[in-house]
């Protein structure tokens, strides 16, 4: 079968099977935007990422539970909450006025994608155990839209014009199946609540196959009212999930990962065309704080990432922010 067919009937499965579900209300949205501006300052390689979630708990009919029960080491009746997502990215080299090939840094691609996570959460005598299981589908290439993004919202703020993106990575349907447990133990440090412990996960897929391992640690106000923190790609978003009606609340998180990377298309290039790539390093750590804020119905996250070299020819660390807005709705 064709691949770009393959993709579409996919999406078309997962869209159908979403809005045709009963249990569309009583949701989290949450819209996320991730930028070098938000850190560095800079604009380039990870340049941009906006992504739209819906989160809720699937009640006992929901197709997610279906899903759950053929996923070995899932049960239906035991999944805790559901997503959907969709978001597009875009990336760069640092010097986007060029419009020759920069053959020494990461290619222009964007990423257009669309997704439901499952998550799992379970307590055992102290320690409260979270899974979660990402499924995306999307497109790398021309058809991701990234080149009209960047170009027309550089021309509206009057910024630089990127003009090397004729080179950009080819049209490829990607497929990718992402995994992470967490461990969390919970304590207190006087007044305040506090969470930490080890992660392990891993993504296999056509866009990233990766194994990593971290631990993560958050403290704040009321944390049994709130769980999980930000994920930044490669990564897929975790369940950051709040209890709503609990007036003002806070925390403050960090985390470390580092992550073995077996293949990452935006900087291997294209798996079927010749394209532009760069010499990937298999080894990336990132750093990773924020804070959360938290009021009724409302929590406003704010996250800064350091990211180590992803490629051999990389002249300096990436630093990124993330700001996170979500309401109850």
């Amino acid at each position: 079968m064709n691949p770009g067919r393959s993709l579409a009937y996919l999406a078309s499965t997962l869209a159908f099977a979403a809005f045709s579900s009963p249990v569309l209300a009583d949701g989290m949205l949450t819209l996320k935007s991730e930028n070098d501006l938000f850190a560095s300052g800079d604009d380039g390689h990870y340049t941009n990422g906006l992504e739209v979630d819906w989160s809720f708990t699937p009640d006992e009919r929901h197709w997610t539970r279906r899903l759950a029960d053929v996923v070995p080491g899932w049960s239906g009746a035991e999944l805790d909450g559901v997503a959907y997502r969709a978001g597009q990215q875009i990336y760069t080299p640092n010097d986007i006025d060029r419009s020759d090939l920069v053959e020494n840094d990461r290619p222009y691609a964007g990423l257009l994608y669309a997704g439901v996570s499952l998550f799992d959460d379970r307590q055992y005598n102290g320690w409260r155990q979270s899974d979660d299981l990402h499924f995306d589908a999307g497109i790398v290439g021309p058809a991701s839209g990234g080149k009209a993004v960047q170009k027309n919202f550089h021309h509206l703020i009057g910024s630089d014009e990127p003009n090397g993106w004729s080179h950009q990575l080819h049209n490829e349907p990607v497929l990718n199946v992402t995994y992470k447990r967490s461990w969390w133990l919970q304590d207190s440090l006087g007044n305040l609540d506090v969470e930490y412990g080890p992660n392990a996960g891993f993504a296999l897929g056509n866009l990233y196959t990766y194994a990593a391992s971290g631990v993560g640690l958050r403290i704040g106000d009321n944390l049994q009212n709130s769980a999980g923190m930000p994920a930044v790609a490669p990564a897929q978003s975790g369940r950051s999930h709040f209890t709503p009606g609990q007036g003002f609340g806070w925390y403050a998180f960090a985390s470390l990962e580092g992550r073995f990377m077996a293949h990452n298309l935006l900087l291997d290039g294209n798996t079927f065309e010749d394209s532009h790539s760069v010499d990937s390093r298999q080894w990336v750590g990132d750093a990773l704080a924020g804070i959360a804020l938290t009021w009724d119905s409302w929590q406003l996250t704010y996250t800064s990432v350091w990211r180590t070299d992803e490629f051999e020819a990389q002249d300096e660390n990436d630093q990124f922010g993330s700001l996170t807005l979500s309401l109850w709705l």
